[in-house]
């Protein structure tokens, strides 16, 4: 550990991870099965949406604004449950909001099983739906550093499990609607948070440090405080900026699109194979991240961001299955270890008593313009054709993966592998002495 808390490295300025046995307790095993079960659900979503809604005769348009409805009130909200899980018990929170999920998923099944389908119906679900996960959301960044004392690994073994999730949901997904029906893909999906919740009801969590604590200043102070400490850091601002790009332009209309062009020309189960294609490189990238402990984790991260332009360039160069398979693992390998260093440079960069809000305004500046991209996948689509629109997500990929390297501050963050317990104020100007400036 050099004198700056960082770890040093060899002469390729990377670090060999310790053996992952050493984040393994009964209290990580139960949060790790929580967030595999909870993702394998939402990964069998997008295939019910766009089959479901196809089948009662609605279109890309459609899909993409039930997947937007979700997302904008995520989004929305997200920044305020930052606050209440730096307030209150976050444990409970997220408790609460699986429950929430569990009855309206429920809800979205029984209208698919009585054939009783209204897009507004299914839009107001969806965005219960964002509202619930915008409680739960915070919570998980400040969990992760509680439960394990080395985050990055516990970082990386979560996305294995959500990644491997993602492998197989899609494809568990298309197979139920292919021989069953949407419905029991939503019935399925209400399940997943039910043993989501059961799971963190069983979790114990450490005491938190008296100095992780926030102040409780008020809602509206706290909130202030987020927001200040967020702006403070020209990293994370920065990134979120990009993002903001990235996903109008790449991310947001990426997914309805290829969900609706996939399912159209090959059907649904093919939609299922292409999506655990991008499961299956996600695996491989959190494996990668397991291993590979780089001394500037958002310089290696944005690298690996160049290969997440083969998700929608691959769909709009209108390859076959396999050609698409092989596009959407590769993208799904650099966007998975992208995730693990950003999750951990957050985790170990910010002040425990802040964490969750800055989680929170980070997760929100992520999300804040995937609304935007899904809800003008359609109408973009439909002026210039959907392959047009994909290939230039594509190219908007690598635009965005390149300004995040141009940024300074971005590319020479030096890792942290243990967060700092409570953030530090401004200290106030002293007046000047008589005689002196």
């Amino acid at each position: 550990m050099s004198g700056d808390g960082t770890r040093s490295g060899g002469p390729d300025g990377v670090d060999r991870a310790p053996r992952p046995g050493g984040i393994w307790s009964r209290e990580f095993g139960l949060f790790f099965t929580a967030r595999a079960v909870a993702k394998l659900g939402d990964t069998m979503l997008p295939v019910a949406l766009a089959a479901g809604l196809l089948q009662y005769g609605y279109g890309a348009g459609a899909v993409g604004l039930a997947m937007a409805a979700s997302v904008a009130c995520f989004a929305g909200l997200v920044i305020f449950g930052g606050v209440f899980a730096d307030r209150f018990d976050t444990r409970r929170l997220m408790i609460g909001a699986d429950a929430t999920r569990l009855l309206s998923q429920s809800l979205a099944a029984a209208m698919f099983f009585t054939g009783h389908v209204v897009l507004w119906q299914i839009c107001v679900i969806g965005a219960v739906n964002g509202a619930a996960s915008a409680l739960f959301q915070p919570g998980v960044a400040s969990t992760v550093p509680r439960l394990a004392d080395d985050v990055q690994a516990a970082n990386g073994a979560i996305r294995v499990a959500e990644s491997g999730s993602q492998l197989a949901g899609p494809a568990v997904a298309g197979l139920l609607v292919a021989f069953a029906s949407p419905g029991l893909v939503f019935a399925t999906h209400a399940a997943t948070y039910a043993l989501s919740a059961l799971c963190l009801l069983l979790l114990r969590l450490p005491p938190a440090s008296p100095d992780s604590r926030p102040a409780n200043n008020g809602f509206r102070k706290d909130l202030v405080q987020g927001w200040r400490e967020f702006r403070s850091r020209t990293w994370l601002w920065a990134v979120i900026s990009v993002w903001c790009v990235l996903m109008i332009g790449a991310s947001g209309p990426a997914v309805p699109l290829i969900a609706t062009q996939v399912t159209q020309e090959h059907g649904p189960r093919a939609y299922g194979l292409v999506n655990s294609a991008l499961g299956a490189g996600t695996v491989i990238g959190g494996l990668i991240a397991l291993r590979l402990r780089p001394r500037r984790m958002l310089r290696a991260g944005s690298l690996a961001l160049f290969a997440f332009a083969l998700f929608p360039a691959a769909v709009g160069a209108g390859l076959g299955v396999p050609g698409m398979m092989a596009g959407c693992a590769i993208a799904g390998a650099g966007m998975s270890f992208w995730g693990v260093m950003w999750a951990t440079s957050v985790q170990t960069q910010v002040p425990r008593d802040v964490l969750n809000r800055i989680h929170a305004y980070d997760v929100a500046g992520s999300l804040a313009m995937a609304p935007v991209g899904q809800a003008l996948a359609g109408p973009a689509a439909d002026a210039f054709g959907t392959r047009h629109v994909l290939l230039a997500g594509g190219a908007v990929t690598v635009v965005c993966a390149a300004a995040l390297l141009a940024v300074p501050a971005v590319r020479g963050l030096v890792r942290a592998d243990a967060p700092p317990v409570r953030s530090l104020p401004t200290p106030a100007r002293r007046p000047a002495r008589p005689g002196t400036r």
